[in-house]
This record gives structure tokens, sequence and C-alpha cells, in this order.
């Protein structure tokens, strides 16, 4: 039996509104309609002026071609000028007289690494708290020098939705992801399908539980029961539990580690018996095996999020470890995807087996570079400003790239969650996954 379908026994005859297919999606009217925040006032051609100055001083040349202004940084294209090294020639003309004559001997582009170099001196000049620079940006023969804002903007989760790139993933997916606002402001959005897990890192306050949040409210917002259900394990006690009663829930937000457990062991095995039902028809994915005329109930897709990985490896770190892989590894064709978050992103927290199975990752402020390269493979994380500012690596990227992640409030949160209680039948148990 599929996952739903094996806890109806829980609740009795018709106490799911899903039977009859009459659940209804929620209307974006439940989130604000946010005034665009227009760019903080950036006076780019100052800046730009500035950093030709300061690099020219330290005896680099090169120049400012774009500048694009972000919700909260500005970042700054710098092309790299040319070393060019001459030589005095001492000519005599007819009449006698010596002339010197400035002949160019050689020209070599400025490197990259000297511009890279001078972050601290740049950030300086430029008056910043600090500044992070990307040499070169990706796709571009460009240096991108990345300047905070004097007032950063937040980018609400309704903004995101309503762009194009949004409505085109959803038109494909059950599970879109609306992350945020890259460096010119427009919107960026993923499938976690294709992802197919998601890895997230963040030190206290830097807006890991936020995003985490706006993750969830999408799939609210565009996915009935039917479609997609969830299993919430959130030690911290917190952040999650306030999803607690939604109907797309296979069981109560799991507070207890143990039970957590417990529930990472149940996952392996509805992963193993959704195995079997594909292959009683053939299909090779959730997707073709839902679209099999032979199918009478299809699979909804089950999506297990975890807020805090360093709480659950320090319980049983050799079987957490081992579970978490093997789903990774093995649970993508049967519609099970995984979010998980912690915001102690160590070598013992996130393995190096863990990391290999995750090859979509979102970093938020951490505290060090040493941190920076345990979630990202590269420094950077540790420059990052807070407050929703973050470095997303998708799976099919050599570089992360830079976003101000999508923002939801509580009373946004508690408006949804009130819409989907509302639609839940009283009579509907939840069963327990450890019994």
């Amino acid at each position: 039996m599929s996952s739903t379908g094996r806890w109806r026994s829980a609740a009795p005859a018709g106490a799911f509104v899903e039977d009859g297919g009459q659940w209804q999606l929620p209307s974006l009217g439940l989130l604000e309609r946010s005034p665009e925040v227009e760019p903080a006032a950036v006076d780019t051609e100052r800046g730009a002026k500035i950093i030709e100055d300061a690099l020219a001083s330290y005896g680099v040349n090169a120049k400012v071609v774009q500048a694009n202004v972000g919700p909260a940084v500005t970042q700054y294209g710098v092309e790299p000028g040319w070393d060019i090294k001459t030589k005095e020639v001492r000519k005599k003309d007819r009449d006698g007289n010596i002339t010197v004559q400035v002949e160019e001997v050689s020209r070599t582009r400025v490197k990259v690494e000297r511009i890279a170099s001078l972050a601290n001196d740049l950030a300086l000049a430029l008056e910043a708290p600090s500044i992070k620079i990307e040499a070169p940006v990706p796709g571009k023969a460009m240096v991108g020098i990345e300047v905070p804002n004097p007032v950063a903007g937040s980018v609400s989760l309704r903004s995101i939705i309503d762009t194009p790139p949004f409505q085109k993933v959803k038109a494909k997916t059950k599970i879109p992801l609306a992350l945020g606002k890259g460096m010119s402001g427009e919107g960026v959005v993923a499938d976690l399908g294709k992802m197919p897990h998601l890895l997230i890192a963040g030190a206290t306050g830097s807006g890991k539980s936020v995003c985490m949040k706006a993750i969830i409210a999408t799939f609210l917002l565009h996915a009935t029961p039917d479609d997609v259900r969830f299993l919430m394990i959130d030690p911290k006690r917190v952040e999650l539990v306030a999803f607690n009663n939604v109907p797309h829930l296979l069981s109560p937000v799991i507070i207890d580690t143990d039970k957590a457990v417990a529930t990472l062991r149940w996952l392996a095995k509805e992963m193993d018996h959704r195995y079997d039902r594909l292959a009683e028809v053939g299909a090779r994915d959730i997707e073709s095996y839902n679209k099999n005329p032979r199918v009478e109930k299809p699979l909804s897709y089950l999506v297990l999020i975890i807020d805090e990985l360093a709480e659950l490896m320090m319980t049983a770190p050799d079987e957490v470890e081992r579970t978490i892989c093997r789903l990774a590894q093995l649970a993508r064709a049967t519609g099970i995807h995984l979010i998980i978050a912690t915001q102690r992103p160590s070598v013992d927290v996130v393995t190096g087996l863990i990391k290999a199975n995750f090859p979509a990752r979102i970093s938020f402020s951490v505290a060090s570079q040493v941190d920076s390269r345990t979630i990202l493979d590269t420094i950077g994380a540790e420059k990052l400003l807070g407050q929703g500012d973050m470095l997303f690596l998708p799976p099919d990227a050599p570089k992360p790239r830079r976003l101000q992640g999508s923002f939801i409030s509580e009373p946004e949160i508690e408006r949804l969650v009130s819409f989907w209680i509302s639609q839940r039948p009283r009579d509907l148990e939840i069963p327990r996954l450890d019994e």
C-alpha cells in the first residue's frame, strides 16, 4: 500500500475529504501583497569611481563596466585592464637632436587574483562592513564586487510566486520552490523533484528557518494532500510546530529524537514498499506510475523536513547517517524528497557521505570559512549579511549563486494553516509512525 492508503485504516470510513477529491487550494490572497520595495538609493556612479580609483592606487588597471542593484547587495562588474610594459627608445634626428620615444614591449591582462586579493582594501575605500568578490562571474568576462546596500530590501514570497519563471516551473511540478531574488532583482525558482534533495545551513538568525517556512508555504499553496504529504522533524520544538494540524502531515510534527529515528526507519521501509508498487506495473518512477492506466490510487509525493540535523546526529549518528544516505541515493524515483537543515555545518554533522548525496545546497551566513567550505565546498558564506542573504548551489552549477531569500510573515503562515485546518475532517486520526 502507499503511504496514504496505509494510514487510512486509522480513520473511520469517509473521514478523508480527499476521497471525494474535494480539496480546495488556497488563494494567493492569503499572502500579503507587500508593495515592491524599491532598491535602496545606491549611487552606482560614485561607487564605480571609488572602486576604479582604489584599484588604480594599488597599480591595478580595471574598469567598472556594469552595476546591478539587488534587494540587499549591489554587484559591480569590473573588467580587468592590461599590464603594459614599455621601454624608452632614444633616437637622433637629422639635425642631431635626441628624442625619447616610449614603445610598448608587452601587454598582459591583469590577473583576477590581484583584484580578489584587494577585498579588504576595497571595503575600506567603500566604507562597507564587508564585501564579497566573485572572481570571475560565471559566463561573463568580469569580476563581481558585491557591496551591501545602505538599506536592505525584503523579498516577499508572493512577489516570487507572481513571476513568470515560477509559473513556468509550477506548471511542470507539484513541488516548486520560490527561493528569492538574484543580483539583478530577477526571481529565482527551482524544482525539488529535479534536485532531488536539499541541504540548508546557516547560523542562528541568518534566515534559515524563514526559508524553510517559505518552502513549506509554497507547497501548501499549490498542492493538496493528494499531491504532497509531509513528515516534519523539529527537535528545536519551535519552528515547524506552526504547521502541526495541516492535513498534508502523515504524523504530527515530531519533536522527540527517538521517535525521529523511528520515523527515518519507517520512511526507508516505505521507500522499499513503493519500489514494489512501481515494479508491479513496470514503472521506472512515480510520474510514470501515476500515469499508468492500471493504477487505481496514485502515489503522493512525500517530503521529509528536518529542522536540526545536529540533534539527530548526536542521538544515533551511525543509523541516522546511514538511513539518510540510503534515502538520498534511492528515494527520488519513488517521490520521496528530503529537505534537511542545520545551524552547525561541521564535518561531524554534515559528513562527506551526506554531502555527496545532496548536490543542491543553500548556505546562509555562517561563522567561518571552514563552515562555508563544509557546506558549499568554497568560501564566501562567511561574508554574507544575514537576514535572508544566501548562496544557492544548484545541482548542475559549478558555483553558488547569491540571492536574497523570500520572506513569509507569521500572520501569513497562520492564515494558510487555518485555511487547510478548516478543510480537515474533525474525526481524522493521525497514526503514530513508530507503532
